[in-house]
């Protein structure tokens, strides 16, 4: 079974959660399965957003953003990639979406799974990202994770987070929930929920 293959056989049996009150603010990501010309194995995209940037700057985040009036998840998502990395993908390139999460600045976010068969060379946009990398799926798997106790009082740091070797430190929730999922769904066949796991209150912002 190739990569791509198992991509689609793995989001087949899985029944995504959605999301739709009126009070949410609606945005979406792409997490883009692929390589890069300068890495051969298959992994997926991350951003460390630009340091000017008025909400979430110098902070590790998927490509995306909030959606504009009649765009779906899917055109929000892959248009926010072609502005911030300058990567341009469409509908045949999805191969699933993963739950809805809800953040606690009431934004809704969805995650859309795209694959590349094909190297991408990424161009970040320097206003909006600083950096991009790329998360081996090997590296992803074997992450680990970290889950507060809940009897510990929220701090600025206080939330999920994984461990990525690539970025050289944790990435917190939302994105690394969004990251986990991915990784329980796609490599593990694991249909684990994220719903519940706890942001820092950094993130809140």
């Amino acid at each position: 079974m190739t990569l791509h293959e198992q991509l689609i056989h793995r989001f087949s049996s899985f029944e995504r959660v959605e999301h739709n009150s009126p009070d949410l603010t609606r945005a979406s990501v792409a997490i883009i399965v692929t390589a890069t010309d300068e890495h051969s194995q298959p992994g997926v995209l991350l951003t460390r957003r630009a340091a000017n940037l008025r909400r979430h700057a110098g902070q590790y985040a998927l490509p995306g953003g909030r959606m504009d009036a009649g765009e779906t998840a899917v055109e929000t998502a892959f248009r926010e990639c072609e502005e911030e990395i300058g990567l341009c993908f469409d509908e045949q390139h999805v191969v699933g979406m993963l739950d809805d999460f809800v953040t606690q600045s009431g934004f809704c976010i969805t995650p859309v799974v795209g694959f590349s068969a094909a190297p991408v060379t990424p161009k970040p946009d320097p206003s909006e990202v600083e950096k991009v990398f790329h998360i081996p799926l090997a590296e992803l798997e074997g992450a680990t994770t970290h889950l507060p106790e809940d009897h510990v009082e929220d701090g600025e740091r206080d939330g999920f987070s994984i461990m990525l070797p690539t970025v050289g430190h944790r990435i917190y929730a939302p994105t690394a929930a969004m990251l986990f999922q991915f990784r329980e769904i796609v490599l593990l066949d694991r249909h684990t929920r994220v719903a519940h796991l706890r942001q820092p209150q950094f993130a809140w912002r």
